[in-house]
């Protein structure tokens, strides 16, 4: 299965989903998805992000890819994990994410699947 994931740095910290479903009910994410058949990663990361956190991004760099078997309990998934800017829309929580937030101080303790790993690969510390 494919998935991706989108760090997005403000000026205020870096934006963080709370996942309404398992696995990971209740903890902090990187907002992202699963990719559609057909689809490019670019534009499902995008499309993961609008439906996550109703806002508009333009994708950077890529930070990289994470395969790790056991990343994801539902089973093999791979992330393909982008960089990107805010380019518009208003922050608020919608499709399967419980609340979100921009985090100046990320919390580490309770992030979800292997994130703490993609922020510190990203620079974050």
């Amino acid at each position: 299965m494919l998935v991706v994931d989108v760090i997005i740095r403000t000026p205020g910290g870096v934006v963080l989903v709370k996942r309404r479903n398992e696995p990971y009910k209740g903890r902090w994410a990187l907002p992202g998805g699963f990719v559609c058949y057909g689809e490019r990663v670019e534009d499902a990361a995008a499309r993961e992000v609008r439906e996550e956190t109703s806002l508009r991004v333009k994708l950077g760099k890529l930070v990289g890819v994470y395969s790790d078997p056991k990343r994801d309990p539902r089973g093999h998934v791979v992330s393909v994990c982008f960089s990107a800017r805010r380019a518009g829309g208003r922050l608020r929580a919608s499709s399967d994410a419980q609340d979100v937030k921009i985090f100046k101080r990320i919390p580490w303790r309770d992030l979800a699947f292997d994130h703490a790993r993609i922020l510190k690969d990203a620079g974050l510390r």
